[in-house]
Formats: C-alpha cells, structure tokens, sequence
C-alpha cells in the first residue's frame, strides 16, 4: 500500500502540502495582525467587531437601499405580474447580498481571526477585563454573573474550568 501511496504522491501531489501552501498565507496575515494587537487597549480590541460590522454594512449598502427602493415600489404597484418582476428583482439582490457579504467576510477574516486569537490570550492571562460599559454590557450585567458593572466601565470575569463541574 505504501509503494501505491508513493507513485500516487508522484503523478498526483501530496494534498498535506497543497493545502499548507493555500493556508500558510493566512496564518502569516493574522500573525500580522495578531502582533499589531498585543498593545491595544481592551476598549480598541472590542471596537475592532463594530470596524468589521461597519464594513460589512457599508459594503452592502448599495444592494440594500436597491432592495428597499423595490420594497416601497411593491407597495405602489397593484399589477400582480410588475410585482412578481419586483420580488425576483430582490431575490436577485439577495443573492448579489450573500455574495457581497462572503467576500467581505473573506477580507476580514485574517483580522477577525486574530481579534479572537488576542482577546482569547488576554483570558486566559487575567482573570478579568475591564472595558467601557456599553448597553449590551449593562444587559448582559442583569442576567450573567461574569458581567459586573462599576461605574462607567464593565468587569468580564472568567473562570476555566476544563473537566467540567461535578
């Protein structure tokens, strides 16, 4: 089976390469930007998601005002033909939106993945996080313990516990 695998690896390629050759770049970019984020705040590492969300939105402007302008034109049009026209016009732009929305997912992905690499390292290196209260701090102070609030700003406790609770 062995010798198989060898003539196999010769005409068609080690996949384990092939693929460390497409995710190598990857890695490097959220290295990059993984670095870059060590000596930001905690308030600057939080503002990182609403940059990404803002993206995202901007991105999709254009389709979106297309889709509502349709929607208000639905509501004028009484010709049920114009209106089905209209509706495969927005599913059109739907479609349009979900290739939008995967591209800029792509773009950000290196900077949202070490965003995540960061503020999982800040965990497990401190007990808690301290950051300016926002409303879904103060939402979520009510009904989660980890969440406290003091003051103006929001304390995230943490607590690992890997085998589980008995």
């Amino acid at each position: 089976m062995s010798l198989l695998n060898s003539v196999l690896k010769v005409f068609v390629g080690d996949k384990t390469k092939k693929d460390l050759a497409k995710i190598l770049p990857l890695v490097d970019q959220i290295n990059s930007h993984y670095n870059s984020y060590k000596d930001i705040s905690n308030d600057e590492l939080r503002d990182k998601t609403l940059t990404f969300k803002n993206k995202i939105s901007s991105d999709l402007k254009e389709v979106n005002d297309q889709i509502q302008n349709i929607k208000s034109e639905i509501e004028k049009t009484e010709d049920i033909d114009q209106k089905e026209n209209l509706y495969q016009k927005i599913d059109d732009l739907t479609i349009e939106s979900e290739k939008i929305i995967t591209q800029t997912l792509e773009a950000i992905l290196p900077e949202a993945f070490a965003v995540v690499k960061e503020t999982a390292r800040r965990f497990v290196e401190n007990t808690s996080l301290i950051v300016m209260a926002n409303e879904f701090d103060r939402q979520l102070s009510q009904d989660k313990s980890y969440v406290n609030l003091k003051g103006d700003h929001a304390i995230w406790s943490n607590a690992w516990d890997a085998a589980g609770k008995p």
